[in-house]
């Protein structure tokens, strides 16, 4: 192969990458594994979207990681493409702080503001003592660990429906 030939294909590569592997609309941090995931989910099912400090793997569910990408990111990336479930009054928990409970952490706010953004169902951020927290966890479908060093940078969502038509 001679240069041109090999430029060509590099730029072949470097446009299949960025736009995801010709599919639209579809966050390129969302690795095939993770949309495989996110599609074999149904209705009620929960995912855990967790900062680096979380056990992840004392789950017991299949854990996706995500290294050096932001929480909230990922949270945006999701939901653009997964319904908050509309059944239930609470399809998103955080982890308390512990010794606060009423303290609000930076990030929870952000996902707030996420969720309130880009959710097709918004709803308010219920919270949950953390071993409470890491027992509703322990019912995920499955983890996606990231690189988030912000602390209580850990979200349960409740997969919710796509209405006909």
């Amino acid at each position: 192969m001679n240069g041109a030939d090999a430029s060509l294909t590099l730029a072949s590569f470097a446009n299949f990458a960025l736009h995801g592997g010709m599919l639209r609309n579809i966050p390129a941090i969302l690795s095939p594994d993770i949309l495989h995931t996110l599609r074999a989910m149904g209705h009620g099912d929960i995912l855990a979207i967790t900062d680096a400090n979380f056990p992840a793997y004392s789950m017991g569910c299949k854990v996706h990681r995500l290294d050096g990408i932001p929480a909230t990111d990922v949270l945006d990336a999701v939901l653009t493409l997964m319904p908050l479930d509309s059944f239930i009054p609470d399809p998103a928990y955080t982890m308390q702080v512990v010794d606060d409970p009423n303290a609000v952490p930076e990030i929870v706010a952000r996902f707030q503001d996420i969720i309130d953004r880009v959710s097709d169902n918004p709803t308010k951020i219920i919270t949950a003592e953390r071993f409470a927290f890491y027992d509703r966890a322990k019912s995920s479908f499955a983890v996606i660990q990231t690189g988030e060093t912000r602390l209580y940078g850990n979200i349960l969502l409740t997969k919710g429906i796509i209405p006909p038509g």
